[in-house]
């Protein structure tokens, strides 16, 4: 595997620490800011606005300028994303830590074309194997993320999560200068000649609607439940530390499989492996809606963790059938830009769920989204479609 692939999969290390640092302490910060109770998720809302509003203009951005220039602007804006942040706690200001998480969610969302950067830079045998291995490096994320959110909470007199984003700048600044030395593919001229299907006939095609529901739903339901257990176990009285080892175990659940999905992929299908994250994702609502305890938010969240994995992993590979080279830009664009928007739609609506719902419809309300992705993967499998 290049070399690139490898420093890809760091960089993805370093962006997933990030972001599990900011679901570890965003919607606790929120609760801290927040006057009115419906506020409190909207800097997760917000971070997930900046990486939805990125999506298509990065995908476009790097087709015409490269994945480095593209890369180094990112993680730029994350630079400056914390810096407002800061502001913003140390003037007790929503907006301003609004602001800052909405920025970081632009570097966030430059960032989700580490995975697309890697099947560049290797032959089309080892696609599976590369985007696995780039989401592997989110083991480590695992171990720094959560840890990083206990062990910054006296870095900041302010707020005792506040220190958190100091470290985050220090994630941006190591991933900057990673991106700065690393060998990236450069841009590939677009043959003007051949034809750019429109979006209505791209997603005619059942192989692409089933990739980007896989994403979204996947993806959606993961966010959803994952940014709302800080607050459901807040509720239940149980301590930050064991919110973080939650989280910690549910983001090994994310990246540890990806040592071994492109196996998968390549072994079983795409399909199925897709066909098996939905199972892992309802197992990990009937976990969640057997108790409250914190076992209960464990297993539950680890199994959503490996349902998200098996889904956008799948997912991605299962997108590159779906169009020629002069349409990537487009349909990679628009697929972030679905994905995410599920995404941001899943935390906005975590903080009111919990109040308004209680934790158990909120994980009844996902059931049938999962059932709608298997129904489209199984209609695929069944039709005899792409099966690599």
């Amino acid at each position: 595997m290049p070399i690139t692939v490898w420093g890809l999969a760091i960089a993805q290390a370093l962006l997933a620490s990030g972001n599990i640092l900011l679901v570890s302490v965003s919607a606790l910060i929120g609760q801290y800011l927040a006057v009115d109770p419906w506020l409190v998720t909207l800097p997760v809302a917000c971070q997930f606005l900046g990486l939805i509003l990125s999506t298509l203009p990065a995908a476009y951005l790097m087709q015409r300028l490269g994945r480095k220039a593209g890369f180094v602007a990112g993680n730029l804006i994350g630079l400056l994303g914390t810096w407002v942040a800061l502001q913003g706690l140390a003037q007790v200001s929503l907006a301003g830590f609004t602001l800052g998480t909405f920025l970081i969610g632009i570097a966030i969302g430059v960032g989700q074309q580490y995975r697309f950067a890697a099947l560049e830079s290797c032959a089309h045998q080892f696609h599976a194997r590369a985007i696995s291995l780039v989401m592997a490096g989110g083991v480590l994320a695992a171990v720094i993320g959560p840890n990083l959110a206990v062990w910054s909470r006296d870095w900041y007199e302010v707020n005792p999560y506040g220190g958190a984003f100091y470290g985050l700048f220090g994630l941006y600044m190591v991933a900057l200068l990673l991106i700065l030395v690393l060998p990236l593919p450069k841009t590939t001229p677009v043959n003007k000649s051949e034809s750019v299907r429109s979006y209505g006939e791209l997603f005619r095609q059942p192989l692409l609607l089933a990739a980007v529901a896989s994403g979204m739903i996947g993806y959606g339901v993961m966010v959803l439940l994952m940014t709302a257990t800080p607050l459901a176990m807040d509720h239940q009285q149980h301590g930050f530390a064991d919110t973080a080892l939650v989280i910690q175990w549910h983001v090994l659940g994310m990246f540890v499989p990806s040592f071994f999905t492109g196996h998968l992929i390549r072994r079983f299908s795409t399909q199925r492996v897709i066909l098996w994250g939905c199972g892992a994702l309802l197992l990990s609502v009937l976990v969640n809606l057997s108790g409250q305890g914190f076992w209960h938010y464990w297993w539950g969240l680890l199994w959503l963790g490996i349902g998200w994995n098996f889904t956008f992993i799948g997912a991605t590979h299962l997108l590159t059938f779906s169009y020629q080279p002069a349409e990537k830009a487009k349909v990679q664009g628009v697929n972030e830009f679905l994905v995410f928007s599920a995404a941001a739609v899943g935390s906005l609506f975590a903080g009111q769920g919990v109040l308004l719902l209680g934790w158990g419809w909120l994980n009844l309300m996902a059931i049938p989204w999962i059932l709608l992705v298997a129904l489209l993967i199984w209609r695929l499998k069944t039709e005899g479609s792409v099966t690599a």
